[in-house]
């Protein structure tokens, strides 16, 4: 067994393990085996940064054997630049939830910790697959542990906001399975990827195949105008689950842009980049504009959250290499800084029980090293100069510059809601007067909350001042990739 199957399975083998264990019964135990777990699944990522060959292009760490010898399909795995970085981002998040569900999940804790759990292992095995079919098994297995995250742990309207996350990315997904059938049969039967990146299809059959892989990527993003599925899931999922949606699911669908619809159809993405890039400048300016409005904070976060993967599928799409590394640096920065907004709103839920901006107001008083953590995280999500969420912006926006001014121009004013809308929040929330009695009476963060959110502040801030690792893994791979999508596979 490999270094990536370790991290796939070492996470389920864990969450096996907690399903195993009596439900409430052993309530202690069951966090304790959960956050070992979480940290042993991390452990066991770090090797992989120290082996990775920044020099090359090539797979890494590959694994490879037959699964359904009948039908030509592998288990194969391996990582390149383009997806290196997001194991360990996937189980440190996990590490980061397990922390955050240790005291707000009271009932069927074995249960949430194990899906969890799950979740990560399989979502680190969507970011591995080299295989066609093992991808989308494990791109579907993804919806089962959130469904039921969701649907058990939820809010008033669970049911309605797990059976909604669960059709739209399902119906998607579907039309994802015929391409893959399609190109199994036009390569002769393999399901391997790198095979299908050298296919020479017809214009028809790339377009075809382009918004086939377009159906289930954009709504996993999701972009506009599929996005709607997202806010809805946001405010009733529990704290936890909108953390890992934010932080790693959503990066899925952008991940399956760079590894299928570019390489495979490369003359139909530049064919159709002209309505990538419209849809990409809608979800960052009207999307922006929709946050503004909000009263509920998880469904501010959740617009943000479109308006922020706006400007990775706008720099996938306008094919240079600042444009595509920015896309990939904004997709790790926004694991972390989406991430850490989802949980200080679910700190303040835990509290007070409203996720209303209203019920607010004057936190700093009461809570002042929490709010401090909330400054941070804010001005992250703004795009602060110094923080996680400028990094990936600023390339993104230098090589829509690049391509074209005007559309550099119209990403880089849409900073200005994105400061607008995070800003008004933090103003009405944490500034100000003590607006109520349940402010006066919140405490201050715990040790745990503080573990937790000091944590995601020192990757916030780590990534901001120096992200060249993030960028020196990730450089060749994206120069290779452009490489290849310039070349036509028309035959």
């Amino acid at each position: 067994m490999g270094l990536l199957s370790l991290a796939i399975w070492t996470p389920i083998f864990f969450g096996a393990v907690l399903l195993a264990l009596g439900r409430d019964e052993h309530v202690r135990a069951v966090r304790w085996v959960a956050l070992i777990g979480a940290i042993v699944s991390l452990l066991v990522t770090l090797p992989l940064y120290s082996g990775f060959d920044n020099a090359t292009a090539a797979m890494q760490f590959v694994e490879k054997a037959p699964w359904i010898e009948r039908f030509n399909v592998h288990y194969h795995l391996g990582l390149d630049g383009i997806s290196f970085w997001f194991v360990p981002l996937t189980a440190f998040i996990t590490v980061i939830v397990v922390i955050a569900g240790w005291e707000a999940i009271t009932s069927r804790v074995n249960q949430y910790m194990g899906a969890f759990l799950i979740l990560s292992g399989l979502m680190i095995g969507v970011f591995s697959a080299l295989d066609g079919l093992l991808f989308y098994v494990f791109f579907e297995a993804t919806l089962i542990p959130m469904y039921l995250i969701i649907g058990i742990w939820g809010g008033p309207n669970k049911i309605y906001a797990a059976f909604k996350f669960f059709l739209y990315t399902l119906l998607g997904s579907l039309l994802l399975l015929i391409a893959l059938i399609y190109l199994y049969v036009h390569s002769g039967g393999s399901f391997d990827i790198q095979t299908w990146h050298d296919l020479p299809l017809p214009r028809t059959a790339q377009t075809l195949l382009f918004f086939g892989f377009f159906a289930a990527f954009a709504v996993k993003v999701p972009m506009w105008p599929v996005h709607t599925w997202l806010p809805d899931v946001h405010v009733e999922a529990p704290t936890g689950g909108s953390a890992v949606l934010a932080a790693i699911m959503l990066k899925l669908g952008a991940y399956g842009f760079l590894r299928f619809s570019m390489p495979i159809a490369p003359d139909a993405a530049h064919e159709w980049a002209w309505l990538m890039v419209a849809l990409s400048l809608i979800a960052v300016i009207y999307v922006g504009l929709v946050a503004m409005v909000q009263q509920d904070m998880k469904k501010l976060v959740a617009y943000s959250s479109v308006a922020h993967m706006g400007f990775v599928t706008l720099g996938f799409f306008i094919f240079n290499d600042l444009g595509v590394s920015g896309g990939l640096v904004q997709m790790i920065a926004h694991g972390f800084v989406s991430g850490a907004m989802f949980l200080c709103i679910g700190v303040l839920y835990d509290r007070v029980h409203s996720r209303e901006i209203a019920a607010y107001g004057g936190v700093v008083n009461t809570m002042p090293k929490f709010a401090a953590f909330a400054l941070l995280f804010a001005m992250a999500n703004c795009g602060l100069p110094g923080t996680a969420g400028f990094v990936g912006e600023w390339m993104v926006i230098l090589g829509a510059v690049k391509a074209n001014f005007w559309i550099g121009l119209a990403s880089a004013t849409a900073l200005i809601f994105g400061a607008a809308y995070t800003l008004w929040m933090f103003k009405r929330v944490y500034l100000g007067p003590v607006a109520n009695d349940h402010v006066k009476e919140l405490e201050d963060i715990n040790a745990r909350e503080f573990l937790m959110l000091a944590l995601l502040a020192i990757a916030v801030l780590a990534m901001g001042i120096y992200p060249k690792p993030f960028t020196d893994v990730m450089d060749v791979s994206v120069a290779e990739l452009l490489k290849h999508v310039a070349v036509s596979k028309l035959n």
